[in-house]
């Protein structure tokens, strides 16, 4: 069996990445280490790099269809890792989660309607309903004594109106790296249907799931929840090719599907790029050795945060994810104020992490970390953070 390195150093120079060549534009400085942007500092798996090669030696790139067996592929892979019997008619092509959200709220919510989210959560959320010129509604999640977050169902029935339409869901939860219980789902599908809410589960990190975790799809949990959501999901994150925009939908309800792909398919929304379908086939097909091998590394990442900062004696405390290469820092031991927080990393540390901030005003005093890189990329960057906090 091959087996993979995860501490190879590579070098993003001139590729114009996001994670680096946006440093100054974003943070002020260019001088920084890139902890932040949610992709990984690993090279993507040599067998998704061969497929895609294999088509670019071709001379002609026009308009293309999904590759043979595309959707089964996906299926299957949804079978074996998550229990979801899924069927081809259910799913869709859509060119990245976060558009695919974007189509949804389009699609679902009138501009008098409301949306509702989850703080502290994944920033587009936000962007993208009011971006719309929709009104949102914020049911902020609650703080466990183990260092957890839960979702608060009483706040969530005194916040819904009869103009509620959708209910947006990070499942696994970005940043916090929970991995939402069956129990929890069914609670929230139970009181989205009873008020005529949709759903979208946003999935893309269920193939992420560490320490044994298991992933629950949010349409499995109940006959309501399949009747009301919508979800989204991609090997983008898992197998580290962001830049090959593939994502897919699955709607398992028939009435919600016929309209929602009838309308993405006008505006040809569900419109295949010609890369990104290769790469997905690929690392569904050949990639559980190369993904089980990612998730152990970045287990002894986690650990290694862990241990760091318990050794350090800092006033740091690591919210060990359940799902996920994104740390969730609690840095409201240091006492510091919120710019004087962003000064210690940027300015003293010399780091690029994600405000806790921006997921919204329950993130304030956190900071989002990516392990998602070689141990001799993070542990500087800790002794870095380590001299600043001195």
């Amino acid at each position: 069996m091959k087996h993979y390195s995860f501490d190879k150093p590579i070098n993003r120079a001139g590729t114009r990445t996001l994670k680096y060549d946006a440093l100054k534009d974003r943070f002020g400085r260019s001088d920084l280490t890139p902890l932040w942007v949610a992709d990984m500092e690993f090279e993507a798996p040599d067998f998704l790099r061969e497929a895609v090669q294999q088509r670019l030696n071709h001379p002609l790139y026009g308009y293309t269809l999904l590759p043979e067996g595309y959707w089964d592929t996906i299926a299957q892979w949804i079978a074996s890792h998550h229990g979801w019997q899924v069927r081809s008619e259910w799913m869709k092509f859509v060119p990245g989660v976060v558009r695919g959200i974007a189509t949804v709220v389009n699609y679902l919510v009138a501009p008098d309607e409301k949306v509702i989210i989850q703080p502290p959560v994944y920033h587009p959320f936000r962007h993208v309903v009011l971006g719309n010129h929709r009104e949102l509604v914020y049911n902020p999640l609650r703080e466990t004594a183990d260092h957890r977050y839960e979702m608060d169902f009483e706040q969530l029935e005194s916040v819904i109106d009869d103009k509620c339409k959708l209910l947006i869901l990070s499942n696994p939860h970005n940043p916090g790296g929970v991995v939402w219980s069956a129990d929890t789902l069914r609670r929230l599908a139970a009181i989205c249907h009873r008020h005529g809410i949709y759903v979208i589960s946003d999935e893309i990190h269920c193939d992420l799931c560490l320490w044994g975790n298991r992933h629950v799809p949010f349409a499995t949990v109940s006959k309501e929840a399949a009747e009301i959501s919508i979800t989204f999901g991609a090997p983008t994150k898992t197998f580290n090719f962001a830049g090959l925009i593939s994502a897919y939908a699955i709607v398992p309800d028939d009435s919600l599907r016929e309209g929602l792909y009838t309308w993405l398919a006008a505006n040809e929304f569900d419109w295949p790029d010609l890369f990104g379908p290769i790469a997905t086939k690929a690392a569904f097909e050949q990639g559980e050795t190369w993904r089980r091998e990612l998730i152990a590394y970045l287990e002894d990442n986690v650990r290694f945060v862990e241990d760091f900062f318990g050794k350090q004696l800092l006033d740091i405390r690591v919210w060990r994810p359940q799902a996920s290469y994104l740390v969730w820092l609690d840095c409201r031991g240091l006492g510091l104020s919120h710019s004087q927080l962003i000064d210690l990393f940027v300015n003293k540390a010399r780091l690029a992490l994600n405000d806790g901030a921006i997921f919204g005003n329950e993130g304030s005093g956190f900071m989002r970390l990516n392990v998602g890189c070689p141990r001799s990329m993070l542990q500087p960057a800790l002794e870095q953070l380590k001299n600043a906090c001195r």
